[in-house]
């Protein structure tokens, strides 16, 4: 309604539908499902659900601004090779692709649970605001002031890869943070020793500063 009355649309990136956990609940209806104007653009993929290489995603849209984007597709990219198309219908239109799906959302479920348990024994000190129950992602509170850039250098250096969090911020983030992700690894094992090399990287990075050692007295001074 409200973007209806200022003339704006509403983009729907539905990407993550496909990669709930198993023990979330009812997921909600898509905002186009109930958008008699045509103001919800509904975009969604097939690619973080099953491989990097299936670039296969869709938009849904109707009235005037589906044509507006029918043309733009049709000038900027033409269309999906067509092996893709054909893979990506074989898969889907398949009984093995709801067991895909209720095996990804099973994997996903012990891989946040492993990287949580794993967070909460090394690093108890700092904060996860939310455990969420679809996605591959958590994110890591740190402490006020504390210099992002500065700790994801350090976990480089103790061997794990993790992200700063202000680049996913659209505005001034609310704190100094850390985006982890449990899905690129070969299994619950690897989180609890990458979480263990993230300590090693925290007790480098985040050492309080220690009391100043004075500098000798200025010329002059009294």
């Amino acid at each position: 309604r409200i973007a209806r009355e200022a003339g704006a649309f509403v983009i729907e990136d539905d990407f993550v539908r496909r990669l709930v956990h198993e023990d979330a609940g009812a997921l909600p209806r898509p905002l186009a499902a109930d958008d008699p104007d045509g103001v919800v653009v509904h975009v969604c993929s097939l690619t973080k659900a099953t491989s990097p290489s299936l670039r296969v995603g869709a938009l849904v849209a109707r009235g005037p601004v589906l044509e507006r984007l029918r043309a733009i597709h049709v000038v900027d990219t033409f269309f999906v090779p067509r092996p893709l198309q054909e893979a990506a219908l074989e898969l889907v239109g398949s009984a093995a692709w709801n067991r895909h799906l209720r095996s990804v959302s099973s994997a996903l479920r012990i891989r946040r649970d492993t990287l949580t348990a794993a967070l909460l024994s090394e690093l108890p000190e700092l904060a996860l605001p939310h455990i969420p129950s679809g996605g591959y992602h958590l994110w890591l509170r740190l402490p006020d002031g504390t210099d992002e850039q500065a700790v994801v250098s350090a976990a480089l250096r103790a061997g794990v890869a993790v992200a700063p969090g202000r680049p996913y911020f659209s505005a001034e983030p609310p704190a100094a943070q850390l985006r982890l992700s449990f899905a690129a690894v070969a299994g619950p094992a690897e989180l609890t020793e990458g979480v263990r090399r993230l300590r090693t990287a925290c007790d480098e990075a985040l050492v309080p500063p220690g009391p100043r050692t004075p500098g000798p007295p200025l010329r002059g001074a009294s």
